[in-house]
């Protein structure tokens, strides 16, 4: 990927993140579609409004580098290369699935992606993330984990022995927290705690570590695509632990206690004065999406073209709308299925 972004031009690059972004978008709107009509059972949780953290990220990725996740983790695999159609599979519960259909949503991996085990429990990958970090460093590999957590991970100690053991270690690793509960007036300056914390600054306890640390703004997208270009570089040549706060603003559909696709799809003329008829919606749009932001900064200044980003969008909502078809024909796992891969066989009662 690395040698890809030296040679492509600029507006191949922004082409190819915008339409990374876009596929995250539209298939976080395919499973609001779905989890709405009652396709697969059980909490989830979409990725709207942070799709430029997981594009920024994993775009400087080898393929021996791993990445680590938690509960809002679609985006992630996405932005890693999960095929829609298998992922979306998994989701259902399929037997075509990422993982045969055992995961659900919330327990997503994929091994040949690099993506060992996503954790639903707060803080719960962080011991994992420094423990693979440590084999890689022992291995003597240039991979690299990135490990991708949200803000209320802090409020756990598996997080605390987790960022001192990879100081201590010194181990490649990448903490990124999203934080998601900025407002937009914050995003950028002032000092802002999280969760139940009394640090003044989040990036206050990576610190005491000595991690090196930066905040950077979640709604800012060339921003990301800059600021992970360096740590990333700095992680694998250091091969020291790095960590950055991304800021972000929290889309509104997220504030339910389940998911909702308030005001509608998105659509990409809200970012040339169009607003939704919500006003917390397009208040957000105006501020703090980062997609529609990032549009419209490429298309005022030239860089790309409305119609070819349509064109590019219109592609993306077709291949959705397969991956739903795929994942919908998919069959369900044989039974026999729930005892395959089990670290002990099962015993039955005659």
């Amino acid at each position: 990927m690395a040698t890809k972004m030296k040679t492509e031009s600029a507006s191949a690059a922004a082409m190819r993140r915008l339409d990374g972004m876009l596929r995250i978008r539209r298939f976080e709107e395919q499973v609001l579609r779905m989890g709405a009509a009652g396709a697969f059972p059980g909490h989830y949780h979409v990725y709207i409004g942070q799709e430029p953290t997981a594009i920024a990220a994993c775009e400087m990725l080898l393929p021996e580098d791993l990445i680590f996740t938690t509960w809002r983790n679609h985006g992630h695999l996405l932005a890693r290369g999960a095929s829609p159609d298998r992922l979306l599979a998994e989701i259902l519960g399929r037997a075509t699935g990422l993982c045969r259909g055992k995961s659900g949503t919330l327990h997503l991996a994929s091994v040949e992606l690099g993506v060992p085990a996503t954790s639903a429990m707060v803080g719960g990958a962080l011991p994992l993330a420094a423990g693979a970090a440590l084999g890689l460093k022992q291995q003597r590999s240039r991979g690299i984990v990135v490990l991708f957590f949200g803000d209320a991970a802090l409020d756990e100690g598996a997080a605390y022995e987790a960022m001192n053991l990879a100081a201590l270690w010194r181990v490649p690793i990448l903490f990124v927290c999203e934080n998601n509960s900025i407002p937009p007036e914050k995003r950028k300056r002032g000092q802002f705690p999280s969760s139940s914390l009394s640090a003044a600054e989040l990036v206050d306890v990576p610190r005491s570590l000595q991690i090196p640390t930066e905040v950077t703004d979640g709604a800012d997208a060339q921003g990301l695509f800059d600021s992970f270009r360096r740590l990333i570089d700095d992680v694998r040549d250091s091969g020291a632990p790095r960590f950055v706060e991304v800021r972000c603003t929290r889309w509104p559909g997220n504030n339910m206690t389940w998911p909702e696709m308030i005001g509608g799809e998105c659509r990409l003329d809200w970012a040339f004065g169009v607003r939704p008829e919500l006003p917390e919606l397009a208040a957000w749009v105006e501020a703090s999406d980062p997609v529609l932001l990032y549009l419209r900064k490429l298309v005022d200044s030239g860089v790309v073209s409305l119609e070819a980003v349509s064109a590019a969008d219109e592609r993306i909502r077709e291949r959705v709308a397969a991956a739903a078809r795929f994942a919908e024909a998919s069959p369900w796992p044989e039974a026999a299925e729930a005892l395959a891969g089990v670290f002990a066989e099962a015993t039955r009662r005659q």
